[in-house]
């Protein structure tokens, strides 16, 4: 039988995924609150289990971008990049099933269920350079700007394909997503300086 204060703390936890939407037995840790409420509230049809360790209301609204979210909230060290990141910035026509992430170096490739995951591996420099943060149903998402984007859409050319990064510079060109400043800055850095220069040129001869 539920404790006297079960209900109070149910309520607590239904005004907190209305807040967060999406929501983990860390955050019920956080406010004080038992993560039992997560089953009773689960088993009450109030909350839905929507991956592992992740719950939600049932019904909520989804942003396009949930996939995203989620990924961040279970790994931490990750960037969301290349053609997910490509769709963040509205460039291009990719439109990827999997979410595509960068992880340091050194750090094993997280299992999931859902959503699948495409890893790629960078230093611990280059995953801090050109981040911003979008928030996506609540949750702080890390992704790469448009100018970062575009370079390693070129360095990594061999997994996406070579159209790909050409579309997403002329496209991301087109629509004023960044600055050739910024561009250049980003490929210097990256030292695709010299593979971007005659497709820079292109647009802007």
């Amino acid at each position: 039988m539920p404790s006297p204060t079960a209900a109070p703390q149910e309520a607590r936890v239904l005004r907190l995924a209305r807040t967060r939407k999406l929501l983990r037995a860390r955050d019920l840790a956080d406010h004080g609150l038992p993560t039992i409420a997560l089953t009773r509230l689960v088993q009450a049809g109030k909350l839905e289990r929507l991956a592992r360790g992740l719950y939600g209301l049932p019904g909520a609204a989804v942003s396009e971008h949930r996939s995203l979210a989620e990924v961040a909230l279970r790994v931490p060290k990750g960037v969301v990049c290349l053609l997910s990141a490509l769709r963040v910035h509205g460039i291009g026509t990719q439109a990827p099933f999997e979410v595509w992430l960068a992880l340091p170096r050194n750090t094993p490739a997280p299992r999931l269920d859902q959503p699948q995951l495409r890893i790629v591996r960078m230093t611990d420099a280059a995953l801090a350079d050109g981040v911003v943060r979008i928030k996506v149903d609540g949750v702080s998402v890390p992704v790469f700007n448009a100018a970062r984007t575009v370079v390693d859409c070129f360095r990594f050319r061999n997994k996406i394909g070579v159209d790909v990064a050409i579309e997403a510079l002329r496209d991301g060109w087109a629509r004023r997503k960044f600055t050739m400043d910024e561009l250049w800055r980003y490929a210097q850095a990256g030292r695709m300086a010299n593979v971007m220069r005659p497709y820079i040129e292109a647009i802007t001869a």
